[in-house]
């Protein structure tokens, strides 16, 4: 293993994976549909039926997040927020208002179209009988063959273009919220650069400030470098242990060296 002074240069051009800890439940359901949104959108173009498990797979779980609270009300909530952080840079010097003025707009879109697809946005979806059944057989390990399920087994047998008419209605109905989810991670995310911090002996500790509003870590890693970390977080602090990888048949060591990453307060 290499001293933290000869690992790689921390920038783009060597190719960085990024390593996320949510700081607040919020955040945590947040983080969870976009990963589910971008599975669901990258499935619903395969045109082959198990492409289509996949993505009735992760649809079904976006719509098990929005039924343990309102998201909807609680992403309008931080757009908002956000775009009153925005307003305080229109008389800055040096900040592009043609710039400034777009992104205000665009949260202002997105909370208009919260705003017109109503709080029963998901009802069409949970109470589609067709996709109870499937959520209901999810739950048995290969619950969903055919023999289980025969009207699921004809429709992922329909021609690919019809079976993505279907998935793209259903999609449609998600859109308001996954988007505005993934507008406001993206404007935490952007909201402070990431900076240079070195983990002593494997190990980084931050305090957070009681006046800090933080809601999201962010670590930066060279890809190549074969290390990652185990991310702990909690109200007051949180810590960082970075792990070397040995592969899937042998549990990871943690480094004993100094890491040098990158880190990002959001």
């Amino acid at each position: 293993m290499n001293s933290a002074a000869e690992l790689p240069a921390l920038s783009a051009e060597h190719g960085l994976t990024r390593f996320e800890q949510p700081l607040s439940e919020r955040m945590r359901t947040f983080l969870r549909i976009e990963f589910l949104y971008e599975q669901l959108l990258f499935h619903v173009d395969e045109p082959t039926g198990f492409g289509s498990r996949a993505a009735i797979t992760a649809l079904l779980e976006i719509l098990t997040i929005l039924g343990r609270g309102d998201v909807r009300a609680d992403v309008s909530k931080e757009l908002e927020r956000h775009a009153e952080l925005l307003s305080r840079y229109r008389s800055q010097p040096g900040v592009d208002p043609a710039r400034l003025t777009g992104l205000i707009d665009n949260i202002e879109d997105l909370r208009v179209q919260l705003t017109e697809a109503g709080p029963q946005i998901i009802n069409p979806l949970k109470e589609c009988e067709f996709l109870n059944t499937i959520r209901h057989r999810s739950a048995i390990p290969g619950g969903t063959c055919m023999f289980d399920l025969p009207d699921y087994g004809y429709w992922l047998h329909l021609p690919a273009a019809e079976r993505r008419r279907q998935l793209d209605d259903w999609t449609a109905r998600l859109k308001p919220i996954c988007d505005a989810v993934a507008e406001v991670l993206w404007l935490t995310r952007e909201a402070n650069e990431a900076s240079e911090r070195v983990g002593t002996a494997g190990f980084y500790q931050h305090s957070v400030d009681r006046n800090e509003q933080l809601n999201l870590v962010r670590v930066l890693l060279p890809s190549a470098t074969g290390i990652f970390p185990e991310i702990s977080a909690g109200p007051h602090r949180f810590t960082v242990r970075f792990l070397r990888w040995r592969g899937v048949e042998t549990r990871p060591v943690q480094v004993t060296q100094d890491v040098r990453f990158l880190l990002a307060l959001c």
